[in-house]
């Protein structure tokens, strides 16, 4: 968090560019223009001017393709979360929880395209933080607010990481050493993959962690369907039971955690604005972006129905690994995630470390240059960050929960709440403050439909949160999760 502070003459530059190019674009409606060439940066020069201004460093930033930038984002959308989809849908019934799958994925691409275009208009912001200043009219104390949630969100994330770490060396090993043991080397291993300071270089192990968390996905879906049986099987407990609709008695807190499971894996637009300030082209974002959010619905779809229905309401556990019954198989599966449980925290480190590096070394040498002080504070930030992780790690060691907590908390802002606000200021910069009025049956549409995702953000953040601390408390209350910092075995 030590960089939080540190605020330089560039951000205030970079807003007061900002304000005055949005000004200049009022009355411009950029639906009207074609997607490809809709008020790009890199067509006004600006990308053009910020790759001249690195063109003397010997670390360049503006250096991602829209492929590269599809590699990263597959990285942190095709992810260890998929497997948590069959407990999902043995809680929402199939139905339900099929329909809200292809909803989550459809908001959270519209979303994205907002992020697009509100980078395109403003091509100095490098992350949601700035983003988060220019939407609630240059607030500082907006920027501090979002500053906060954004890097407690990534760290929540890494967190996750070194938990999930902890339990794929336990089911390996069959509880070889302590769980604060594991936990600890996974945070130490991806402390060391993190060391990279550019997307581009960080994009060619993402394209091998998508593509081996795919294997570790199919293989699962295939050991679930041949097996005879999946795992904790008994005669008296009956073959796997699939519901098309929730079990009778489902209470609101496990429905809200289920839809807070799926939500989560979807939503990554955290992360997009400081992609979008590296690519060489930011006009192509919405060919990545476009082509993630349909291989995720293939993807997520095919494997929760598929593995839920091999396992039913009886058997299911999260990560779905735990229920295939054949250990071997298990262990094959789980393995292949390896690179993702590793790699997806390291992204999700890179770019907390960006943001708070950036703003202490801004317009000096150490940002884009080989040197002591720069390489030394990097690591030094990055090691913060996953000790923080870590400790997150051992209070919360539970995957479900934790993944429901941070959908509830920050999902809510970040999936939601930012977005719907992002239209409505960009299209009252276009229209005036009656642009609704003005532009017909699509002006009422797009109010409705973004004021609609403020109203679903706040009830993330409300009910949501609610759900996810109360199963937190029933959880330790049951004894069905370890205790803190523990030695346990919390292997699968």
């Amino acid at each position: 968090m030590a960089g939080l502070a540190a605020t330089n003459q560039a951000e205030h530059e970079g807003s007061s560019v900002s304000d005055n190019s949005a000004a200049k674009l009022k009355g411009k409606d950029l639906e009207a223009q074609q997607v490809a060439g809709a008020m790009s940066d890199s067509d006004s020069g600006e990308v053009g001017r910020q790759i001249e201004l690195e063109a003397e460093n010997s670390i360049k930033y503006r250096t991602c393709s829209w492929q590269k930038t599809a590699a990263l984002l597959f990285s942190e959308y095709i992810c260890l979360a998929i497997m948590s989809f069959p407990w999902s849908y043995s809680v929402l019934g199939l139905v339900p929880g099929l329909i809200l799958t292809v909803f989550i994925a459809a908001v959270v691409l519209y979303t994205s395209l907002i992020i697009w275009r509100f980078c395109l208009r403003h091509p100095h912001i490098r992350d949601v933080c700035d983003i988060g200043q220019h939407l609630f009219w240059g607030s500082r104390i907006a920027w501090y607010l979002t500053a906060v949630m954004f890097l407690l969100n990534n760290t929540f994330i890494q967190g996750l990481h070194c938990l999930v770490g902890a339990e794929y060396l336990n089911t390996i090993s069959g509880h070889g050493a302590c769980t604060i043991i594991f936990s600890l080397v996974t945070a130490i291993i991806s402390l060391i993959c993190s060391i990279p300071r550019t997307f581009s270089a960080l994009s060619r192990v993402a394209t091998i962690s998508a593509f081996a968390t795919f294997v570790s996905v199919m293989l699962a879906v295939i050991f679930s369907a041949i097996e005879d049986h999946p795992a904790g099987y008994s005669p008296a407990d009956g073959d796997p039971i699939v519901r098309a609709i929730p079990a009778p008695g489902t209470s609101f807190v496990s429905a809200m955690n289920a839809f807070l499971n799926i939500s989560y894996t979807f939503i990554g637009q955290i992360t997009l604005p400081s992609f979008i300030a590296e690519m060489k082209e930011p006009k192509d974002f919405w060919k990545s972006v476009t082509a993630v959010t349909i291989a995720e619905i293939i993807v997520f779809s095919l494997v929760g129905s598929i593995v839920y229905a091999y396992t039913g309401n009886q058997y299911i556990t999260a990560p779905a690994f735990g229920s295939i019954g054949d250990d071997v198989y298990k262990k094959v599966a789980f393995s292949f995630m390896v690179p993702t449980i590793i790699f997806l925290g390291v992204l999700y480190a890179s770019v907390s470390a960006r943001f708070i590096f950036f703003r202490i070394f801004e317009g000096t040498r150490h940002k884009g240059n080989h040197t002591f002080v720069g390489w030394a504070s990097w690591i030094g930030i990055l090691a913060g960050l996953w000790i923080l992780a870590f400790i997150i790690a051992e209070v919360i060691p539970f995957f479900s929960d934790l993944l429901s907590i941070m959908s509830s908390l920050f999902d809510s802002f970040f999936g939601f709440i930012f977005w719907g606000v992002a239209y409505l200021r960009m299209r009252r910069e276009d229209h005036g403050p009656d642009f609704y009025k003005k532009r017909g049956f699509r002006g009422w549409a797009g109010a409705i439909i973004n004021v609609g995702l403020i109203g679903i953000g706040l009830y993330f953040l409300g009910p949501g949160t609610y759900a996810s601390i109360e199963s937190v408390i029933q959880n330790y209350k049951t004894g069905t999760v370890g205790s803190p910092f523990t030695c346990a075995d919390n292997g699968l």
